[in-house]
């Protein structure tokens, strides 16, 4: 062989040996900068974070071709301008059904010890996916029955094939890693520069308005009791991390339904009860996190509350009687000026900048 011909066999050949191994290169690994005093997020062993993923996900998660119909995304009711919810009391679907529930909030997501508003079983965010995807009564996401096509929509995309390759090397585009790159986005949805924040973290002090001062004293008396359920830095339900024991999640009757005076909710939703058959886990839902709470009205699991004066209004007054209320709603007595301060203290829980953070919206392309 000619010696000119031998080298570039050579070269040609190094070549394509240095591409195979750059394809198949592992991704590079997440790199998380988290505000004082959120923790690590806890990640399935299955599913490592990566930045590749990431960008995946996030593109996704906004792309209406994972819809049955092509016209819906999950961004399609998790909003960020509104914390990820859609500002609805009944989420609709791709096909224009009503849910009976309003859509939660993703806000610190990862650190959930359950999905959805009365699901004990589900305990992570890949297997919390498959609702939104495949239900069918209502209809959401739509996707039963179209795997194929919406497969097919994606892989046949040449940006997204390569996107896949780069967060999944060696793995075909499929549903397992379409939710697996989704979730890896939703892990990075963290809210923590909230006023509040900035004042316990950050040693702000002006953050706290002097009234939002007085309602979070007020939030955190005995008297009110508001922290019983909505805890720790998620001012939520039990919440897991990295390195932390696993925790049994909690549902809470509030008192908000008592349709036959013997306790029962609308048949349309019991919570807790409609999965279990157990009669006291009639009307228990989960503690939603309260964090930028004031734009994800309307509240409650049925968005049947309006406005923040007429939730603490219901918790004033202890909610209706029934068998089934939890023993930790008792009621409390309020003035109008000290319900004012509570309000601007929910009110402190707002993070503007997560609201509008370019991380975390809809992708360029």
């Amino acid at each position: 062989m000619h010696p000119r011909v031998l080298v570039a066999v050579l070269l040609l050949g190094a070549l394509a040996g240095h591409l195979r191994s750059e394809r198949m290169a592992p991704p590079i690994p997440y790199v998380w900068h988290l505000p004082p005093g959120v923790p690590r997020p806890k990640i399935p062993a299955d599913n490592p974070m990566s930045e590749a993923k990431v960008r995946l996900g996030r593109r996704l998660f906004y792309d209406t071709r994972l819809s049955g119909n092509g016209t819906f995304a999950c961004a399609s009711c998790h909003q960020q301008k509104r914390a990820f919810t859609d500002g609805l009391a009944h989420a609709l679907g791709s096909t224009g059904q009503q849910h009976p529930r309003s859509a939660m909030s993703l806000t610190n997501v990862a650190f959930n010890a359950s999905y959805g508003w009365a699901d004990a079983r589900t305990r992570t965010l890949e297997a919390q996916m498959a609702v939104p995807m495949f239900n069918e009564h209502p209809i959401e996401m739509g996707m039963k029955g179209n795997e194929a096509a919406i497969v097919g929509r994606i892989a046949a995309d040449r940006i997204d094939a390569a996107m896949f390759r780069e967060a999944f090397p060696g793995q075909p585009i499929a549903l397992d890693t379409i939710v697996k790159a989704i979730a890896s986005f939703e892990r990075t949805i963290v809210s923590a520069s909230s006023p509040l924040d900035r004042y316990l973290y950050r040693d702000e002090r002006s953050a706290l308005t002097p009234q939002a001062q007085r309602g979070m004293a007020l939030f955190f008396s005995e008297r009110l009791a508001c922290a019983r359920c909505h805890t720790g830095f998620n001012l939520s339900g039990p919440t897991v991390q990295d390195g932390g024991t696993d925790v049994a999640p909690t549902f809470h009757n509030t008192g908000l339904y008592n349709i036959d005076g013997r306790g029962s909710y609308p048949a349309i939703d019991r919570g807790l009860f409609d999965s279990t058959r157990v009669r006291t886990d009639m009307g228990r839902f989960r503690a939603p996190t309260l964090r930028n709470i004031a734009v994800t009205a309307p509240y409650m699991h049925d968005g049947s509350i309006a406005t923040l004066d007429e939730v603490v209004g219901h918790y004033a007054s202890g909610g209706l009687k029934s068998p089934f209320r939890s023993p930790r709603l008792k009621g409390f007595e309020i003035s109008k000026t000290e319900a004012e301060d509570l309000v601007a203290f929910l009110n402190s829980l707002t993070d503007e900048e997560f609201l509008a953070k370019p991380e975390l919206g809809k992708p360029d392309r």
